[in-house]
């Protein structure tokens, strides 16, 4: 059970960011839940705009699992580079399709273990394709939400996997799927990483870490 000033702290953060974003779109532009599956592979330490903006090239070419396995690596590769880690993803993509393919019918897995076990594919990557594409109540911690995390006393800050368990613990299932792209958002727009001011952010302002405040920025 939460102290009462915790669980009131925790309350107005989630009832301030409904208030923000109280529908917050998929940010990577996507069809089904393969073209979901790579479209988040590629955004590893690159921008969603970016990746929108190559994804339509890739998918022109090769939109499923089986026709993405006739094409080579280095196809893949020359579409994809400007995402960053072009020899690195393209391989991902290449195999965890021929995966697909062979191991489950053409259909992407279910199950977050199964999603784990693809080339490239990490817990976050897993858990948002979890909470997107089947709705199954995930919390996926990017850079990001660990950020915003520390900087409103949600979490220590320690690592992701420690952030994930202590906002699960704070938050009610029923919104993490919601909520983890309205912390996203409101990073975006409210609270980056570089020039952030704490006095005129609505959550940092009211919640932040006092040791973090230092006048303008962070």
């Amino acid at each position: 059970m939460l102290p009462m000033s915790k669980r009131a702290k925790v309350l107005d953060i989630a009832k301030m960011l409904n208030g923000y974003y109280p529908d917050p779109p998929i940010p990577l532009n996507h069809q089904d839940t393969y073209t979901l599956l790579v479209s988040v592979l590629l955004s590893a330490q690159c921008t969603d705009e970016r990746v929108n903006k190559i994804t339509p090239y890739l998918f022109d070419k090769a939109d499923n699992p089986l026709t993405m396995t006739t094409l080579s690596v280095e196809q893949i590769r020359d579409i994809i580079r400007p995402c960053g880690l072009s020899p690195q993803k393209s391989k991902a993509i290449h195999k965890l399709s021929e995966i697909i393919v062979d191991e489950y019918q053409g259909k992407v897995p279910r199950t977050l273990e199964e999603l784990e076990t693809l080339p490239g594919v990490g817990h976050k990557t897993a858990q948002v394709v979890m909470a997107q594409a089947y709705g199954v109540p995930s919390f996926p911690v990017d850079t990001h939400i660990h950020r915003l995390a520390f900087r409103w006393g949600l979490s220590n800050g320690k690592n992701v996997m420690q952030t994930e368990k202590d906002l699960k613990r704070l938050f009610p299932e029923e919104i993490w799927n919601k909520l983890h792209l309205q912390i996203i958002y409101f990073g975006r727009e409210y609270c980056p990483a570089r020039g952030h001011d704490f006095g005129t952010c609505p959550i940092c302002s009211k919640y932040g870490r006092k040791s973090l405040y230092k006048g303008a920025t962070s």
